[in-house]
C-alpha cells in the first residue's frame, strides 16, 4: 500500500516542484526585465532633457497615421466590434490604426501603434502592453487579444473611473458615461477652461467617494488607485488638458482633425516623466470617509 501511495504522490510532487520553479523563474525574469526597462527609461529621459523636441505640428512621424495632422477616416464601431474602457485604444480602432473590429491585436502591434500615435516612449510602449499580457496570462511576444479582453475587473479596468460607471452598474465597460464625461469637461480651471492636475485630483476624490457610497463591491487597492491616476494623467500629458481636443476624444472616441500629441519630446513621454504627473495627481486626491448607502424597504 505504501508503494502505491508513493507512486501516486510522485507525479504530484514533480508537478508542484515544476510549478514552483517556473514561478520563481518567472518572478526573477520579470524583475530583471523591469529593471532593464526602467534603466533604459532613465536614459531616454536624459536624452529628452538635452535634445530639442519635435515641432508641435510634426510630432507624429512621417509615413504613419496622423503625420501632419492627417488622421485616417473616423468610423464609429459597429455591432460585433470589440471595444474597451480605454478611450485611447478605442479611438485608434475607430480610425483603423488598430483593426477596426478591435480583435486579434498582437501586443507587439499595440506597442508600435501607441508609440506612433501618442508619442509615448518605447519603454512605456513595451511596459504597458507587456503588463496587459501578464494580466491576461498571455505571451507578449506571440499572443494577441481583443480590446474587450483587457476589461478584466481590477486587472486594469477599475472602479471610480472618470469616464465609465463602475462595472457593477454597467458590465459593458466600453460604454461611455456621458454625464461623467460632461462633468469632467466642465471641471477645468485652467486657461480656457482646460484641465489641471488639481482638477483631476478633485474629480478623482469625488468619484471615489461616490463609488464608496453607492457600490457595495467597491474595491480600490493602491495599484488600482494608481491606474485611475495614470489613466487621468494622459489627459494632461498627451492632450495637454485641452478641452477642445478632449471633447471629441472622450465623447466620440475620435482623434480631432489636425491634432498632434502635446508631448513633443524627441523620444516620447517616458515612464519617469509620466510618473511625475501621476504622483502629483494622486497625492492631491483626498480619502474621504464615506459610508455605503443602504437601500430602504
Amino acid at each position: 500500500m505504501s508503494a502505491t501511495t508513493n507512486s501516486d504522490t510522485s507525479p504530484f510532487i514533480v508537478v508542484a516542484l515544476t510549478n514552483l520553479f517556473g514561478g520563481l523563474l518567472g518572478t526573477v525574469t520579470g524583475l530583471l526585465t523591469n529593471t532593464a526597462v526602467f534603466a533604459w527609461d532613465l536614459l531616454l529621459a536624459l536624452f529628452n532633457a538635452v535634445t530639442p523636441g519635435h515641432a508641435p505640428t510634426r510630432v507624429v512621424p512621417q509615413g504613419y497615421a496622423g503625420a501632419n495632422g492627417l488622421w485616417p477616416k473616423y468610423v464609429a464601431p459597429k455591432a460585433g466590434d470589440s471595444r474597451c474602457s480605454c478611450p485611447a485604444l478605442n479611438a485608434m480602432a475607430n480610425h483603423g490604426i488598430l483593426p477596426h473590429d478591435g480583435r486579434n491585436i498582437t501586443f507587439r502591434q499595440l506597442n508600435t501603434t501607441i508609440r506612433s500615435t501618442y508619442n509615448f516612449a518605447p519603454t512605456f510602449c513595451y511596459f504597458v502592453p507587456n503588463h496587459i499580457a501578464g494580466v491576461l496570462d498571455r505571451n507578449y511576444w506571440s499572443d494577441s487579444f481583443d480590446l474587450s479582453d483587457i476589461d478584466v475587473h481590477n486587472g486594469i479596468e477599475h472602479d471610480a473611473s472618470l469616464t465609465r460607471e463602475d462595472s457593477i452598474f454597467e458590465r459593458d465597460q466600453s460604454k461611455i458615461s456621458v454625464p461623467l464625461v460632461e462633468r469632467l469637461l466642465e471641471s477645468g480651471t485652467g486657461p480656457h477652461g482646460d484641465l489641471t492636475p488639481a482638477d483631476l485630483s478633485r474629480l478623482l476624490t469625488q468619484r471615489r467617494a461616490e463609488s464608496k457610497a453607492n457600490n457595495p463591491q467597491y474595491s480600490q487597492a493602491f495599484q488600482h488607485k494608481l491606474f485611475g491616476s495614470s489613466n487621468s494623467s494622459t489627459l494632461l500629458t498627451i492632450f495637454g488638458g485641452k478641452i477642445a481636443d478632449l471633447r471629441p476624444f472622450l465623447l466620440e472616441e475620435r482623434i480631432p482633425d489636425n491634432w498632434q500629441p502635446r508631448i513633443t519630446a524627441r523620444m516620447g513621454l517616458t515612464i519617469a516623466a509620466f510618473n511625475g504627473v501621476v504622483s502629483r495627481v494622486e497625492l492631491g486626491v483626498k480619502d474621504l470617509k464615506v459610508k455605503l448607502k443602504t437601500k430602504t424597504a
